[in-house]
Formats: C-alpha cells, sequence, structure tokens
C-alpha cells in the first residue's frame, strides 16, 4: 500500500512539472534514437555483407605472391612490361589446377584502362576470360553471352553511367599508349553482383581472353586464379594441396577465401560502429545530466514535504525510492518513446545507407532496441540516486524549518 503512494507522488510530481519533465525526457529519447539506430544500422551491414560474401563461400582466390614467376614480364599489366609486375605464369597455374582438382580451376586476366563512349569518357577495369569460364562464372541479365572476340559484356554500374544498350560500341585504350585503341561491341549485361570475392564485375568489361592478350599480350600472364569448388567443405582441404605445391619452398602465391574476408570486413564494421554508439553516448550523458539536474531541483522544491514525510514516521528508503520512481518514470517514458521511434528512423537510415531492408526484421537487428531503452532506463534511475540519497537524508526539522 505505502509503495503505491510513494508511487502516485512520484507521478503526480512529474506531472507537475510536465514541461521540465518532458524536456529532460526528450534528451533520453534522442539518446536512445542515436544508439539504437546504430546498432541496426550496424547489424544490417553486417548481415548484408555476410550474406554476399557466403555466396561466395565456394571461391578461393589464388594471387601472385612474389615468388618465381611473380617478376612480371611482357604486355600483362599494360603491355608495356614491368619487372615490378606480378602475375601468375602457366606452369604455377597448371600446379593450381593439378592440387585443386577436379574443382573448377579459372585463369583471369585483368587490366584498369580507359574507355571512351561516344563523347563520354572514364576507367574501367578490363577482364579478360575464357568464354566457357564466363558461363560458370557470371549471369548475363540481358542480351547474350561473347559472340565472338569482339564482343564484351559490361556490369550493370558501368551500363547505366555510360547508358550502354546491347551493341553499344566501346573504345577501349588511349592512343597516346603502346597499345593504341581497340573498340568492342556490348553483347551482353551482367547481373548485378555487389560486392564479391571473386572479380568484381559491376562497373567493368569482361571480354575473351583471346581479346585480352591479342591487345594488351601477356598471354599465360594472369593476375589471379579462381578456384570454384564442387563442395565448400573442400575449402581447408583445397587450400592445403595448393600450398603444398606452390610455397613449399617459398611463398609464389597468395591463398584465400571469402571467410577470412568476411571475419576483416565484420570486424571492422563492428569497430566503426561501435566507436559511433559511442558518439551516441555523449547524448545520453547530455541527457543523464538534464535528469539530475531535473531531480535535484526537486529535492530542493520538496524540502518542506519530505520533511513532513520523514515527521510523521516515513523511512528514509521509502523517501529514497519516491525520488527513484520519479527517474524511473522520466527514463521509462523516454526511452520507451526513443525505442518507437527507432523503429522508424532505423529503418529509414538502414534503407538509404545500405539499400535494404532485407535484414531488418531480424533477431539480430531488432535487439538493439530493448537494449537501447534499457540503456536509456538504467542511465536515468543512475541520475537519480544521488537526488535520491540526498533527499533521504535531509533533516526532518530542518526541512520543516525550510522556507
Amino acid at each position: 500500500m505505502t509503495g503505491n503512494v510513494i508511487f502516485d507522488l512520484s507521478v503526480r510530481n512529474v506531472r507537475r512539472h510536465f514541461l521540465r519533465s518532458f524536456l529532460a525526457a526528450i534528451g533520453i529519447v534522442i539518446g536512445v534514437i542515436a544508439i539504437t539506430s546504430l546498432g541496426i544500422m550496424g547489424a544490417n551491414l553486417t548481415l548484408s555483407v555476410t550474406a554476399t560474401l557466403s555466396e561466395n563461400s565456394d571461391i578461393i582466390k589464388v594471387s601472385p605472391g612474389g615468388g618465381p614467376g611473380g617478376g612480371g614480364g611482357p604486355g600483362f599489366g599494360g603491355g608495356g612490361g614491368s619487372d615490378e609486375e606480378e602475375y601468375i605464369d602457366e606452369s604455377q597455374f597448371k600446379d593450381i589446377k593439378q592440387a585443386a582438382s577436379p574443382n573448377t580451376v579459372i585463369p583471369v586476366y585483368s587490366e584498369s584502362d580507359t574507355i571512351t563512349v561516344g563523347d563520354l569518357e572514364g576507367r574501367a577495369t578490363v577482364y579478360g576470360l575464357d568464354p566457357d569460364d564466363i558461363a560458370t562464372l557470371l549471369t548475363v541479365a540481358n542480351g547474350t553471352f561473347l559472340k565472338s572476340t569482339s564482343t564484351a559484356l559490361v556490369g550493370p554500374t558501368l551500363a547505366e553511367r555510360y547508358e550502354l544498350k546491347i551493341g553499344s560500341r566501346i573504345t577501349i585504350g588511349d592512343e597516346d599508349s603502346d597499345e593504341g585503341t581497340s573498340t568492342v561491341r556490348v553483347a551482353g549485361i551482367l547481373e548485378e553482383r555487389g560486392m564479391t570475392y571473386d572479380i568484381s564485375t559491376d562497373n567493368a568489361i569482361v571480354v575473351s581472353d583471346r581479346w585480352f592478350t591479342g591487345f594488351y599480350g601477356g598471354e599465360g600472364e594472369y593476375s589471379e586464379v579462381i578456384v570454384k569448388l564442387d563442395d565448400i567443405n573442400d575449402v581447408d582441404a583445397v587450400e592445403e594441396a595448393i600450398d603444398d605445391q606452390l610455397n613449399r619452398k617459398e611463398d609464389e602465391v597468395t591463398i584465400s577465401d571469402a571467410s577470412r574476408m568476411m571475419d576483416s570486413i565484420t570486424s571492422s564494421i563492428s569497430t566503426i560502429i561501435s566507436m559511433m554508439m559511442g558518439i551516441g553516448a555523449i547524448s545520453l550523458l547530455v541527457a543523464s545530466v538534464s535528469i539530475f539536474n531535473v531531480m535535484m531541483m526537486s529535492v530542493t522544491e520538496r524540502i518542506k514535504e519530505i520533511g513532513i514525510l520523514r515527521s510523521i514516521g516515513t523511512r528514509r528508503s521509502v523517501v529514497r525510492r519516491m525520488f527513484l520512481y520519479e527517474a524511473f518514470i522520466l527514463g521509462m517514458l523516454g526511452a520507451v518513446v526513443g525505442g518507437i521511434l527507432s523503429m522508424i528512423i532505423g529503418y529509414l537510415v538502414v534503407l538509404v545507407m545500405i539499400g535494404t531492408t532485407d535484414y531488418f526484421f531480424t533477431f539480430d537487428s531488432l535487439i538493439y532496441i530493448p537494449y537501447g531503452i534499457a540503456v536509456g532506463i538504467v542511465v536515468c534511475v543512475l541520475s537519480g540516486v544521488y537526488p535520491a540519497w540526498s533527499a533521504a537524508n535531509l533533516d526532518p526539522i530542518e526541512a520543516l524549518a525550510t522556507e
């Protein structure tokens, strides 16, 4: 019964000073929104990246590691040859193919070059692949796969940027370079792949390996080799086999898979989001100061009331509870409103920043809402501890004598 009366007194005081209480609660609302929305965005970003990379979990990428065959040669990476250029040579490729058997092994040529479409000029990555491997690795959304060595596939981002359509012509190269220029016709536009572990084709041009080596030279000098596994459970075994085959004496190649990239990216995202949430927590710190100030003002204004309660035998613990209830009410109101608004704002932030809300209504994402609400309430209650203690320890006689 006493508890109900004390709680009613706390509610009455919040209502009596509604504007002051409202302004104090606003700080909690903002703090909860900041922490919760950032947490939701981080969770959705992590889930989105993880899902994308999981689609490439059957991929092992072998890159040149600076050993024998990694010293460069005429033609690759610009056609002119440089001792600092690295590649995987034909002998190493055969070793990789043997070690990875019976899985599909795809050699990849690549070059960053100038492209011209009509009056527009820019740069893009040019990949050279065997036409049979292109069908294994990529999907055409519009058009067809390569029909001849003079045709090319383009990524959707590149197609949108240069307004490319089936049949459009792209001039690759620079007239002032040793290779000069060559023109290819768009045979197909690739399906959007987003973040991938093997080759990034959304903003690239894919040509046949014959066209690539005919234009840039460097036949048999690959920028990377992709191993597409028949069974993703063979990842460790295949990596170990390739490592034993090529890196026995010294490191000739670097072997990696999507899981390592996934761990690195998710770790980086987690660190960045934690830092941003720390910045968002500053608003909660400011709100806690506001709550503390409101509670101290409440104690000062109600000294005589406290004196009366103490003089009729009300215990100090009951007086403390009255002020802690008040802090709890402010925290609950601010945190719940902040949690509700976080659902709306978080959804919009995820939609704008990530571009998809596929993972919004998941446990890993929505768990930040009760987490934010709980933090907001705890901050408020802690802010009210000292004012409550101060009120409970007032001398009843001195309190009654206060004007």
